[in-house]
């Protein structure tokens, strides 16, 4: 691999670092990859509460994206929390309209674990465009369910999988509990099952996922394997220690 690969992590700041671009970086360093940021909001919060959340305005965030993108060659960008659907849909154009072989990797972040509540249904009209421009989306089961609630989970991933390809995480589960399946070229369906029995919780779980899942397809792994090393690296992330917030130092996963 070449001396720097870089990848870029769109979204917020979280002052814990158990989520959010930080957390993202901690990730990609940990995949032997050099992360770029852009800030999208800055989050009051620490590992077990979130109070509020200040929006960045959409002009920032594209110039903080911008001037990197035309500094540096990225095969692969993760996005997070972004303010509504709208502005991420006008953003995916952007970097499509600059590079469209760049993979874009959406985590759909509807609500903090706390509770906070990120997009109001209104802005989700624009999410068809939103799947045009993403290469993956990560929902997790109650995000999914919200993204189309007239609709059923497998309705809805029938819907969705015409249109861009998912890895559903399977924490919030009621069966089959941490099986998490990929869906895409809109019918294939693999599972991929845990590998350990127990874990400990860590606040910004989903965040490691989507980054490591990321990381591996910026070094080139196919989507499919990508997907099952992104998985038990957040395993032994999750495992790492007991605490909220994980640790990344002892996981290096350079090969």
């Amino acid at each position: 691999m070449q001396e720097h690969a870089y990848i870029i992590s769109i979204g917020g700041l979280d002052p814990s670092s158990g989520a959010g671009i930080t957390s993202d970086i901690k990730t990609f360093e940990a995949h032997g990859l050099y992360g770029l940021s852009v800030c999208t909001a800055v989050t009051i919060q620490d590992d077990v509460s979130f109070k509020s959340c200040e929006w960045v305005p959409y002009k920032t965030i594209k110039g903080q994206l911008e001037t990197l993108l035309n500094r540096f060659s990225v095969p692969v960008i993760k996005i997070g929390i972004i303010e509504n659907w709208d502005v991420l849909a006008n953003l995916l154009e952007f970097i499509r309209q600059h590079d469209p072989n760049i993979k874009i990797i959406v985590d759909p972040i509807l609500k903090a674990s706390a509770g906070y509540n990120f997009h109001s249904e209104e802005y989700l009209q624009h999410f068809d465009r939103v799947m045009e421009y993403s290469y993956l989306i990560t929902p997790n089961y109650e995000e999914i369910k919200a993204l189309y609630p007239e609709k059923s989970i497998a309705d809805t991933l029938s819907y969705m999988t015409q249109k861009t390809n998912i890895y559903l995480k399977g924490g919030h589960r009621a069966d089959q509990k941490g099986w998490d399946q990929l869906h895409h070229s809109g019918i294939i369906q693999t599972n991929i099952e845990p590998k350990v029995d127990k874990i400990h919780e860590k606040h910004g779980s989903g965040c490691v996922l989507s980054a490591a899942l990321a990381s591996n397809l910026a070094k080139g792994i196919p989507l499919e394997d990508a997907c099952r090393l992104a998985k038990y690296y957040t395993e032994t992330f999750l495992n790492s220690n007991e605490s909220l917030l994980g640790t990344h130092i002892e996981l290096r996963m350079n090969s």
